[in-house]
């Protein structure tokens, strides 16, 4: 159990076709400094500045190369929920 932030939605743990349990409209980032957890957010997001430079972060550290396969923020889980409160306007 635990709480869920709107429009934020913490994926499954199941393995089998990750891409395919995205919603359409959002995209699947992976987020943490160890063991990364897989969330998913509006694609809204992305333009947003300050996620912009979570991107910016990500690129300086990975560049094209994710090490999870799909989009990797270089950050805290607590920054990013914080960041993403922020954008969800709570």
């Amino acid at each position: 159990m635990g709480f869920q932030l709107p429009d934020i939605r913490r994926a499954s743990n199941q393995t089998a076709s990750k891409a395919l349990d995205v919603p359409k409209g959002y995209v699947a980032v992976y987020v943490g400094e160890n063991l990364k957890k897989r969330f998913m957010i509006p694609i809204s997001y992305l333009n947003q500045p300050m996620f912009q430079d979570l991107l910016s972060q990500a690129e300086e550290e990975f560049g094209y190369d994710h090490p999870m396969g799909g989009l990797t923020i270089p950050c805290s889980e607590d920054v990013f929920r914080d960041i993403t409160c922020r954008l969800n306007g709570f």
